[in-house]
């Protein structure tokens, strides 16, 4: 039977759960934005084996889904070696993934840049690199604003998939608690409550920022396929 006292006594662990979420969410979006402008750029430059290493990273993790990402993180890497935390795998696969996402909607922003002034720049004697810094990534930043905004939303949901890694946020607190007290409806409702309260207004303030830099939603294709 549906109880409200049920509901507000499950709510603090819940809350913690989701303090552990927003943490994940906001270390894992920083470091893939990171990552995605650095193998974004390395996908357009003239050495050639930066460029095969980028293609080859983001054709691998855009090819694979993320589930299999951090299973392999968490439970394979140990065979080699290599022992993480839930904490720090569910951080890595997340950063991993996105970051391979993000690459290419950096590399959409800088060749959405005119050539005109690719041309201009280089007439003034800027080099390659002093003009990405000057001129394109500025512009192209700009660009892809909105589309990072919504990439914070898709890792903030996404992160509950590193339940399965059973790091303790939101989502695997759920799942303790309902196993527990067998009370699935109240604490599903919460954590869906949560997950909502959350991530609604971040889509807000992308739609903001969006507006605010007067930028078209139809600008850029830039839906994960």
């Amino acid at each position: 039977m549906f109880s409200l006292g049920d509901m507000l006594s499950f709510l603090p662990k819940l809350l913690h759960g989701a303090g552990v979420t927003i943490t994940v969410s906001i270390v894992s979006y920083v470091l893939a934005a990171v990552v995605g402008l650095v193998f974004g750029v390395a996908r357009m430059t003239r050495f050639w084996p930066a460029r095969a290493v980028a293609t080859a990273y983001i054709q691998l993790i855009r090819g694979t889904p993320l589930l299999l990402q951090l299973f392999f993180i968490y439970y394979v890497l140990p065979y080699g070696g290599v022992v993480l935390s839930p904490l720090v795998a569910g951080v890595l696969g997340l950063t991993i993934n996105y970051g391979a996402y993000m690459a290419e909607v950096f590399r959409s922003g800088i060749q959405a840049i005119p050539r005109e002034q690719w041309e201009a720049a280089r007439s003034l004697g800027m080099s390659r690199r002093l003009l990405m810094r000057r001129v394109v990534l500025p512009q192209a930043i700009r660009i892809v604003i909105p589309a990072l905004g919504n990439f914070f939303i898709s890792i903030f949901k996404d992160s509950a998939l590193v339940s399965v890694i059973s790091m303790r946020d939101l989502m695997f607190t759920g799942e303790l608690l309902a196993s527990a007290t067998f009370k699935y409806f109240e604490i599903f409702t919460l954590v869906a409550i949560i997950y909502f309260v959350i991530s609604y207004p971040v889509a807000k303030l992308v739609d903001y920022v969006e507006r605010k830099f007067d930028i078209s939603r139809g600008r850029m294709e830039l839906v994960r396929t």
